[in-house]
């Protein structure tokens, strides 16, 4: 089984289905630092990264923001002082599909020389 964060997004158009939930407690384990909740009334996936250093947090902000340019999938992203909160969800289904969990295993590779949730 290939690693989530080696896959690209695919194109998704509306209309789309959102992944089962049998599906997405499955790909959950792949991607276990992340929480599935209703933020906004969607459904989203949420983690937490944190940081001793508000410009440590902001480049990561960063490195997020490039990343979402790059796969053409772009969440919300709260930078706090010592935090930052990324939500991945799709929006054209206004809901979870596989791009959310791939984008999820992308962060967590940037994340990972520096940060802990």
């Amino acid at each position: 089984m290939t690693a989530l964060y080696k896959k690209h997004c695919e194109a998704c158009q509306l209309g789309a289905p959102t992944v089962t939930e049998e599906q997405s407690n499955e790909l959950l384990l792949r991607v276990p630092a992340w929480k599935k909740d209703f933020h906004d009334g969607v459904e989203k996936l949420i983690r937490e990264f944190y940081f001793v250093e508000f410009e440590d947090a902001f480049k990561f902000t960063y490195q997020i923001a490039n990343l979402a340019e790059r796969e053409n999938h772009h969440p919300a992203i709260l930078t706090e002082w010592g935090k930052v909160t990324v939500f991945w969800w799709t929006h054209k289904i206004n809901g979870l599909h596989i791009n959310d969990f791939i984008m999820a295993a992308k962060t967590d590779m940037i994340a990972k020389p520096s940060t802990s949730s």
